[in-house]
């Protein structure tokens, strides 16, 4: 695989900034360092950091669909999909991940942060909408994927005894 471009490298080095030390350490200068291009690198690409948020929020969203749209096709189907890849997807290696945690990190200080994870949101409720029959059980396996998610991002265990009786807990939900 080829060396990223420079407008990926400097996506990279905004995130990489939001996620470890925040919002206060975001600058043009820390973001074309961190990327090593010159600032006017950066600005050929980027001409502001509300330039910056919109590409890193395009790319959560560019990922996220790339998601939903393979879980259409998942071979476990979607619903397993969705719960399975709660946990598995909560990990620093994985790019949609890394893209929602530098998001996360701007949540309350930047309305487009909370349309785009609303966005998010809504992608993934209206594919598991689609593929349960019920609205009401469509929004439980939602919120059990959401609960997932962030007990594995925060590190905590993987509920473990959930997911390895997902089939039971897909039946009590009427799933099986």
């Amino acid at each position: 695989m080829g060396r990223p471009s420079a407008r990926e490298q400097i996506l990279d080095a905004y995130q990489d900034i939001l996620i470890e030390s925040g919002s206060a350490a975001v600058t043009l200068d820390a973001v074309a360092a961190r990327a090593k291009v010159s600032k006017g690198g950066l600005l050929y690409h980027f001409g502001s950091k509300d330039a910056l948020l919109d590409g890193l929020l395009d790319r959560l969203l560019r990922l996220t669909a790339a998601d939903v749209s393979y879980a259409r096709t998942a071979p476990e189907g979607v619903v397993r999909y969705y719960l399975l890849s709660s946990v598995t997807d909560a990990d620093m290696t994985k790019p949609a991940h890394r893209a929602s945690i530098a998001a996360l990190r701007l949540l309350g200080s930047e309305p487009k942060v909370t349309d785009a994870m609303n966005e998010v949101g809504r992608l993934w409720s209206e594919l598991l909408a689609g593929h349960v029959g019920d609205p009401l059980t469509a929004e439980i396996v939602g919120l059990l994927g959401d609960g997932l998610y962030l007990r594995a991002t925060l590190g905590g265990q993987a509920p473990q005894p959930l997911l390895d009786r997902l089939p039971e807990a897909l039946r009590r939900l009427g799933l099986s």
